[in-house]
């Protein structure tokens, strides 16, 4: 004996879906702009750094432009039978994406560093300096736009329960957006950190230093690149996204004799977990009966109950 919730729409989009979409768009634009005045000035003004600036730009746009996309394509086919569960997960699909070429980006800047420990570059300091510093700015206007976008706080369906019936951060976290900041972020710490060695290489002479930051630059993009992988590869994965909440609803559904004897939990996107577990009783009780028990468990969006009599 089985049954689903009545009535049961299948979209599980996160609360800021919208808003976080619009807050893509936005940065994408911002990045295209500084893109295409950092390319013209450049060849206009003859400046290889400065080219070489607009083109990086473009591939952070790249990366944002997937984000976006990701957003787009999951509000825009919600509604489509095709997807048993809804497009929820796009965006977890898209973080993984994002988090594999924030990998490639550590490599290749790890590589670049090592080949300038070998290899010395001459530094032209007064036009690295302030392209560094621009491009700073662009990435911090990126990350204050996009954090506009973080506030996914949504419990599912409007029921106010305590806070431990609600399942942790993880559940509720936009991946998708989550790989567009860190992508922001990954480019504004390693200029932030060009910025120091560059001052300190020009004041100083300490060339070997550009290299140095060079590598602690992909060291922290790669370890925020694991992060990512980890993260979304288990969500991907249907891995159990709160333990802990597992255990609750099996106190909850055995707390007058009956037996949880199996349960799967995982998760359909931002703020949504789908569940199928099976229950064994003696007892005259239909699935509505276990559905209502677990009604407390707010972001348990899509629940399929199967009920054994012993």
């Amino acid at each position: 004996m089985s049954n689903t919730n009545a009535a049961h729409d299948h979209v599980f989009l996160g609360a800021s879906h919208a808003h976080a979409e619009r807050r893509t768009w936005m940065v994408i634009v911002l990045c295209a702009i500084m893109m295409v005045a950092e390319i013209v000035g450049g060849l206009v003004f003859g400046s290889i750094a400065l080219v070489a600036d607009g083109l990086h730009m473009s591939t952070h746009a790249s990366a944002l432009l997937l984000a976006a996309l990701a957003y787009s394509y999951a509000r825009s086919h919600a509604h489509d039978r095709r997807f048993t569960f809804g497009t929820g997960k796009l965006g977890d699909l898209a973080g993984f994406t994002s988090a594999i070429v924030l990998a490639m980006i550590a490599l290749l800047i790890g590589y670049e560093a090592i080949s300038r420990f070998i290899v010395p570059v001459p530094i032209r300091f007064d036009e690295a300096i302030p392209i560094a510093v621009l491009g700073l700015a662009v990435n911090v206007a990126s990350v204050l736009l996009l954090s506009g976008g973080v506030h996914d706080h949504d419990h599912g369906h409007g029921r106010d329960h305590p806070a431990h019936d609600r399942p942790h951060d993880a559940a509720h976290r936009d991946n998708n957006l989550r790989a567009a900041v860190i992508h922001v972020l990954a480019d504004a710490a390693v200029s932030l950190l060009v910025i120091a060695g560059l001052l300190l290489g020009r004041l100083f002479g300490w060339n070997w230093l550009d290299p140095v930051v060079g590598l602690v630059g992909a060291v922290v993009i790669a370890a925020w690149s694991y992060g990512l992988i980890r993260d979304t590869g288990a969500i991907l994965l249907d891995m159990n996204p709160d333990q802990g909440m597992a255990e609750r609803m099996r106190t909850a559904i055995e707390v007058d004799g009956d037996r949880l004897t199996d349960l799967h939990l995982w998760r359909l996107g931002p703020g949504h977990l789908g569940a199928v577990l099976c229950v064994a009783t003696t007892q005259l009780r239909g699935p509505d009966y276990y559905h209502r028990l677990l009604a407390r468990f707010s972001a348990l969006s899509h629940v399929t109950v199967e009920v054994q009599r012993n």
